[in-house]
């Protein structure tokens, strides 16, 4: 049986050792042919063309069998195929606890992705009782990474660096091409194929009774955080989900005791309140998701934590990280922190989970069972279903939306002819055209569709000093309102002239784009028709401080088609703003338009630090490289800011706007991620194809006070009164009547400002109109 170390020359975890996406594809296929225990499967491939595997690990008998449990599974996440008590009990008698463990999504948290190998060796060879209990009971679905190609910009770039100032840092690219960090945060609007591969395999086949999401944390914090949660819960999560997820944090938590593992945090830092993480879109799926976070060395390299900085250090939950408490019984006072450290800690958890799914198989068996049949009894309280209307102008953003639903299980039905409909449960019916579609709450994954239709209402919190307590992510989502999407809630639907509802499944992408006359693309998630009138030459800047943000607006635009380039520090630097080489020697020319990602001053002009990165890549655009984007925009350009940009436009160009939250204190104004309203002047160009009102995205964002007399068009300001249309706002009235969205003359050329982010996380359909407004020539 190959181990690791006889396969890679090196013992994963170990200090300054690394595996590459390659070795580790190699080292999971060799332990399939020498293992009766193992089987790979590739689901799909990365963003960047590698390939996504699945390890499957259980006993041979179990794997000789897998598409028979895979159907068992189903079974019970569908209690509508399930005939009769004796036919469950059959079910849960035979099935088998399917638990999926996922590691490293986020690249530098790269140790479980070399823990991946030893845990895997380790399940496959072991012989003692509770490993056979574990694989006689369950199939576990180990996927060494969700992000490959992460994991070989990671690896090559620490080789690179080993031994030099650069040891341990963070690589000079995203370590996802378009999302970076963000990759975490795409569990309900798939925009990435690794999300798209991942929601398949859990949501329409193997329906995972656990899914464990391993993570790392700050250096300065606690050794292992686990479940139970943070407040507040998402009220859209069974209170029994909740218990189940605390229960196996509880036993993690136990066993890491156990073995004398200081340090573990419960009842810290992160909550349940957001959905799209890949430890909480499971709760919608009535799965337990888990979310562990171990401390971080510096990536493979060990690093020595002193007691000072775990004094300073204050997260929600733990006021101080040498003192015990409840929820941290064993402070850990400080000392060497290893990679191997990570390891054992994960490997030990991931035991637990493992052991508990095995030995309670059939009680998780018939929890699933009982979630989804939960979901299938009407309340009082919940519309019954949610209607999106046929005929909107946004074709290809309900097609999108209808994809995105689709594709994470959710059942849609096509109206093929009118309906009466309640919109309020004492209103009068309303008639609802033919075309459009029709999506019953009462499904399986009840609480997943009123998650994503609903608007979200985040609790009040503050802290004692009166300042808005952060929440661990955003505060609302509220998908077809980011979208753009108009939608109605269906309190009762009748059809008149017939007994019964006449509906069509919808089972094809090409279905839905058929239906709105869009383009056929044969497969989900393909580009989406080009939007604009006229062939701009656009410039994005790229800076060597990687952007998420940059990210996000690079594939919205390669999602619409619309061609660009990158702009670098260099090239700000060398005032190099050519987007098109002409034939005829020493001629060329600028692009139309540049682009400003939602990135600060500070980032854009000073960039990456000289202390730990080569000289090449640090200092950012620098003061050069502001003088000549005025010169540029002086001379005619076009320069696009999104959000946190706009800082650096204002401060250093002179312009007559300012951000006036940007002096407010948290107990005056805070929005930590929210959707509003923003009241639209639809005479404008920018404001072309949209209507009075619009949905945006809010998050920590600005609002722009105009200098009186200053000539600046407003396109768009937030709304007068009730701006706030899903999550949490504190202070509304700072940001009530304000300009959202200007154009601003500056010389012979012009610069768009948007307060907020128009392209956010690539959810935010409902503003892109105004980007490919502002790009058009």
């Amino acid at each position: 049986m190959p181990s690791p170390k006889s396969v890679l020359g090196f013992q994963p975890t170990d200090d300054k050792t690394i595996a590459n996406w390659r070795q580790i594809t190699d080292y999971f296929a060799k332990l399939d042919s020498a293992s009766k225990k193992v089987t790979i499967k590739e689901i799909g491939k990365s963003t960047n063309g590698k390939p996504l595997i699945v390890a499957f690990i259980s006993s041979e008998k179990n794997l000789k069998d897998l598409e028979r449990y895979r159907q068992i599974s189903a079974k019970l996440a569908d209690p509508r195929t399930i005939k009769s008590e004796t036919e469950l009990a059959d079910l849960i008698k035979n099935g088998k606890t399917i638990v999926s463990i996922s590691c490293s999504i986020h690249s530098t948290e790269i140790v479980a992705s070399q823990m991946s190998m030893n845990l895997a060796y380790e399940l496959a060879t072991a012989s003692d009782a509770d490993t056979k209990e574990i694989l006689d009971n369950t199939i576990l679905l180990l996927i060494p990474s969700s992000n490959p190609d992460g994991i070989d910009i990671v690896a090559n770039w620490y080789r690179k660096t080993l031994g030099t100032k650069s040891e341990g840092t963070a690589p000079l690219e995203l370590y996802h091409h378009y999302a970076g960090h963000d990759n975490n945060r795409d569990w309900f609007m798939l925009n990435l194929v690794e999300t798209q591969a991942i929601t398949k395999l859990y949501w329409r086949e193997w329906f995972p009774q656990f899914v464990y999401d391993v993570h790392q944390q700050g250096q300065n914090s606690s050794r292992f955080t686990i479940p139970p949660f943070f407040d507040p819960p998402n009220p859209r999560i069974s209170p029994s989900i909740l218990r189940e997820v605390g229960l196996v944090g509880y036993k993690m938590a136990a066993d890491l005791q156990a073995k004398g593992i200081a340090g573990v945090a419960t009842n810290a830092s992160y909550d349940t309140w957001w959905h799209g993480g890949f430890r909480s879109a499971p709760y919608y799926h009535n799965s337990i998701g888990i979310l562990s976070e171990a401390a971080s060395a510096d990536l493979m390299s060990p690093i020595d934590v002193k007691k000072e900085d775990l004094a300073r250090t204050r997260t929600r939950g733990l006021n101080n990280l040498l003192d015990t408490a409840t929820n941290f019984p064993d402070a850990w006072q400080g000392g060497t922190w290893r990679p191997a450290d990570i390891a054992n800690i994960e490997m030990i958890a991931s035991r637990s989970l493992l052991s508990l799914a095995a030995k309670y198989r059939p009680r998780y068996l018939r929890n699933f069972y009982e979630y989804g049949k939960a979901n299938l009894e009407a309340k009082p309280s919940e519309p019954k279903a949610f209607i999106v209307a046929a005929g909107q102008p946004n074709a290809e953003a309900v097609a999108r939306f209808i994809e995105i639903l689709r594709e994470q299980g959710i059942e849609v039905e096509r109206m093929t002819n009118e309906l009466w409909v309640k919109m309020e449960p004492d209103a009068d019916f309303h008639e609802m055209p033919l075309g459009g579609y029709l999506i019953f709450v009462n499904q399986p994954q009840k609480n997943n569709i009123l998650s994503l239709f609903e608007k979200q209402v985040y609790p009040n919190r503050l802290l004692p000093n009166g300042d808005a307590e952060a929440p661990y992510d955003v505060a609302g989502w509220t998908l077809p309102l980011q979208m753009g999407v108009e939608y109605d809630a269906a309190w009762e639907i009748r059809d008149l002239e017939r007994d019964k509802l006449t509906l069509k499944r919808v089972t094809t992408t090409n279905e839905v784009r058929a239906a709105l006359d869009l383009e056929q693309t044969g497969t989900p998630f393909k580009g989406a028709r080009y939007p604009l009138k006229s062939l701009p030459k656009i410039a994005l800047y790229k800076g060597s401080l990687p952007s998420m943000d940059e990210g996000w607006t690079r594939l919205v635009l390669d999602n619409f088609r619309i061609g660009y380039r990158s702009i670098t520090d260099t090239d700000m630097r060398a005032g190099n703003f050519v987007c098109e080489q002409k034939v005829t020697p020493g001629t060329s020319i600028n692009c139309d338009a540049v682009i400003l990602p939602a990135d600060g001053e500070n980032a854009i002009v000073n960039g990456l630090s000289a202390d730990r990165y080569p000289a090449d890549f640090a200092g950012g655009i620098g003061e050069q490289g502001v003088a000549n984007l005025k010169k540029y925009v002086e001379n005619g350009g076009k320069l696009i800011c999104f959000d946190d940009s706009c800082g650096l436009v204002m401060n250093r160009f002179g312009l007559p706007v300012r951000n006036l939250l940007a002096d407010r204190k948290r107990n005056e104004f805070y929005n930590p991620g929210s959707i509003v309203s923003l009241d639209v002047d639809t005479s404008q160009r920018l404001a072309r194809g949209l209507g009075p009102k619009v949905a945006a995205y809010f998050s920590t964002s600005s609002a722009f006070e105009i200098a009186a007399d200053a000539r600046v068009k407003i396109i768009a300001r937030y709304a007068r009164k009730d701006a706030l249309l899903s999550g949490w706002m504190l202070g509304e009235k700072y940001l009530n009547g304000k300009p959202a969205l200007v154009e601003v003359p500056y010389g012979n050329g012009s610069i768009v400002m948007f307060a907020f982010r128009p392209q956010h996380r690539g959810q935010s359909w409902a503003t892109f109109p105004f980007i490919f407004n502002a790009l058009e020539k």
